[in-house]
């Protein structure tokens, strides 16, 4: 196997390095773009596409589909890597639930995926909206599969397990980054409260979801450690990507992983026993999740190409 590169710390004060062409994407353009973009504003609604600075918004918005974000987008947390922003967050809007479910409906998607700020000023940490916003969304969506990407609820089980109660298809909780590096990208999380919450939604029968970015100073030792991490606690998918600096007082990009590295890096969570690996520079958390939802998926793709056999995709 090629080894990757070996950066041991993040440094700040690194010189900027010019993104490689294989990072290029296409601009928003097209009328189901456009008709995405009048949904999300005419219904007040936020979108970790724009406030994350996804890469991938031309592409799934053009296709129809978006990354809703609830609970406003102020969060209380001060991440090193993200592009939403921090402060002190608007009350909660107990109508949001509803709002989420209609435009859902009007999208007509398949597939739908819900995010959210942190809120640790809440003393439910905003669960209750979480389990109310799935509640609606299933209720006026019945086809509609779901992923919800929650925060670590400060890893009180109570409220983990009022995602548990609403049952949605996937729940996603990411890492982000490995353990030694934890402290400096999500400065209030912590690595192994991730891994318990991880674990408890793996115990209440949910399928669980995860995502590690790459360029920040990590190895590759220290990636795959922990991919066994989160293999232990029954991770189901994993998703990894490029880390893209949002703005020049978030962390710099330490280093541009090259598509062979994410290509060997998914061949690796295969053989650890992931059951779906989405691995490559473009790659975000939501990035083709609604092929994440079914149970096998990926690794018969993947058994399929390492055969030699037809891949229908």
């Amino acid at each position: 196997m090629q080894e990757l590169p070996v950066i041991s710390n993040i440094d700040p004060t690194k010189t900027k390095i010019k993104k490689p062409d294989w990072l290029r994407v296409k601009l928003p353009l097209g009328e189901s773009y456009k008709h995405v973009r009048g949904l999300v504003d005419n219904h007040k609604l936020h979108t970790i596409c724009e406030s994350g600075n996804c890469p991938n918004m031309g592409e799934c918005w053009g296709e129809g589909t978006a990354t809703f974000m609830i609970l406003g987008n102020v969060c209380t947390r001060s991440c090193g890597f993200c592009a939403v922003a921090t402060g002190r967050p608007d009350a909660v809007d107990w109508d949001e639930p509803q709002r989420v479910a209609e435009a859902i409906h009007l999208m007509k998607v398949k597939h739908a995926v819900i995010t959210s700020v942190d809120r640790d000023e809440l003393k439910d940490g905003g669960s209750i909206i979480w389990h109310n916003t799935i509640k609606a969304v299933k209720a006026l969506n019945p086809a509609t599969t779901l992923e919800t990407l929650i925060p670590d609820f400060r890893g009180i089980q109570e409220q983990v397990q009022r995602i548990i109660d609403a049952a949605p298809e996937v729940v996603s909780h990411n890492m982000e980054t490995v353990e030694r590096l934890s402290k400096q990208v999500r400065i209030q999380a912590k690595y192994r409260r991730s891994l318990d919450v991880l674990q408890l939604l793996k115990k209440g029968g949910m399928r669980t979801k995860t995502g590690i970015m790459l360029g920040l100073g990590e190895t590759k030792e220290e990636v795959i450690k922990s991919m066994e991490d989160l293999v232990a606690v029954g991770c189901d998918v994993l998703t990894l990507g490029q880390y893209l600096q949002p703005t020049v007082k978030h962390l710099p990009v330490q280093r541009f992983a090259h598509p062979d590295e994410f290509a060997e890096l998914k061949e690796i969570g295969y053989l650890l026993g992931f059951d779906y690996v989405e691995s490559g520079p473009l790659v975000r958390s939501s990035y083709h999740s609604e092929k994440h939802v079914i149970k096998g998926y990926g690794r018969k793709i993947w058994s399929d190409q390492k055969n030699g056999n037809a891949v229908n995709l």
